[in-house]
């Protein structure tokens, strides 16, 4: 399942999208240290199985969460959280 955190304003849609079904599998948890704003936590899904999630007060405020990880000129660089997850189950969209 795909699971969507963020939000639509004037300026944009600002989304960090975690893939649930490759987050259960990883036992690493390497994007709870590697995001240096700690946006992440683990939660027990609908399934029992224990996935990323982002907290539910960073949400509205990922735009400027985000922001100081975010590439200024190479935009197809990853983040950090994306480049600690070796299952590829971190994405950003904005």
């Amino acid at each position: 399942m795909i699971a969507n955190y963020g939000f639509n304003d004037g300026s944009g849609e600002y989304y960090l999208t975690i893939d649930t079904a490759k987050c259960k599998t990883c036992q690493v948890r390497g994007c709870i240290d590697g995001c240096h704003a700690k946006v992440f936590e683990m939660e027990i899904d609908d399934w029992d199985d224990e996935v990323a999630v982002v907290k539910r007060d960073t949400c509205n405020r990922l735009k400027s969460i985000c922001t100081e990880c975010k590439p200024l000129r190479n935009y197809s660089d990853l983040l950090p959280c994306e480049k600690v997850c070796d299952l590829r189950a971190i994405r950003h969209f904005w």
